[in-house]
């Protein structure tokens, strides 16, 4: 049977490749997915194209990596990572009057939650074995499922409705809405580890084009149905726009609460791999990684201390980081590489 399927290069993947897939692609669509219709709302109904445009220009991005990885095997990793102020936004918005005190310091609001989430998260990256965590990661697909129909529950039966019919264009918004559908599209840093874990790795280009129109719609979907929900006053995130007292919203709330948590670890691996590499050899040891990790954690923390707006930092990374890493860098490597420049 399996060398049935090996010798098959048929369009739909076998089971070991939709095992392997959706772990680290999904790592970016959980948080991508809560800034969709805030982004719709910046830039209004047109510029949806926008979305569609970024997507099949990453997808194409996607195929010349691939490429590149054909004609040079030296090619293994292409790290990333993001993650902590998204939970410190919304554990704050549902239990605003959290805090603790020690001795004469008091911390309360966001920077109570972020601490918090960073002590939660701080002993999956001290674990040298993270296949645990994969299979938990791959979960995601179905968690983002579960936002957008939770969300939409919300809108249709609690209440919420679909009472906004938004603008057409937001001139002035358009340069925020490229930035966040750009970084809806920032999975590229994780193709070459992707692709070296496949199986039958000819399947790569189908199964990349099932990844991008499930990963579009889900978004598009999401973006619809959050702005028809709020309009231009959608938030940087849907789920501080839900109403605390329903069910649904819940859901919604402590489905994106969960999942960052199993898969910060993931992300930063490959950082922490790159940051031992530097290191001489007498130093690469456990008690190192370890360090390495925490540090990673605490400067995480400190970002999402100090950077509170979670709208402008994804605008931020979708402009500068995700467009690099996403468009350009992809396209110079492949014109390097096969010799076109």
């Amino acid at each position: 049977m399996s060398k049935q399927l090996s010798s098959n290069p048929s369009f739909v993947p076998t089971l070991m490749d939709l095992r392997d897939i959706p772990l680290q692609l999904i790592e970016i669509i959980c948080v991508g997915i809560l800034s969709v219709p805030y982004a719709l709302a910046s830039g209004g109904w047109l510029s949806l194209a926008l979305l569609f445009s970024i997507a099949a220009a990453a997808f194409y991005t996607g195929l010349l990596i691939k490429r590149c990885m054909d004609m040079n095997t030296n090619i293994k990793t292409y790290p990333d990572i993001g993650f902590l102020i998204l939970e410190g936004d919304n554990l704050s918005n549902m239990f605003p009057n959290a805090k603790v005190s020690i001795a004469a310091l008091t911390i309360a609001g966001k920077q109570f939650f972020v601490i918090l989430v960073a002590l939660i998260i701080l002993p999956t990256v001290w674990l040298d074995n993270l296949s645990l965590l994969s299979y938990v990661s791959a979960s995601g697909v179905f968690a983002s499922l579960l936002i957008i129909l939770s969300i939409t529950w919300t809108a249709t039966f609690d209440g919420v409705g679909f009472h906004h019919k938004g603008t057409l264009v937001h001139w002035n918004g358009l340069p925020t809405a490229v930035s966040l559908y750009a970084f809806c599209y920032c999975a590229h840093p994780v193709f070459p580890t992707l692709y070296n874990s496949m199986e039958n790795k000819h399947q790569f280009s189908n199964v990349l084009i099932v990844c991008f129109v499930l990963t579009t719609v889900g978004y598009a979907s999401m973006a619809i149905v959050g702005y028809l929900m709020f309009g231009d006053g959608a938030e940087s995130q849907i789920t501080l726009n839900l109403p605390l007292d329903k069910v649904s919203s819940k859901l919604a709330i402590y489905t994106t609460l969960v999942n960052p948590i199993s898969k910060f670890a993931l992300m930063a691996t490959p950082i922490t791999n790159a940051l031992k590499d530097l290191l001489p050899k007498t130093y690469k040891n456990r008690v190192t990684s370890i360090l390495l990790s925490t540090v990673l954690v605490m400067s995480t923390t400190v970002v999402a201390l100090t950077v509170p707006f979670f709208g402008s930092l994804m605008s931020l990374v979708g402009a500068f980081l995700s467009v690099t890493a996403s468009i350009l860098l992809p396209c110079l490597c492949y014109l390097k590489i096969s010799g076109t420049y």
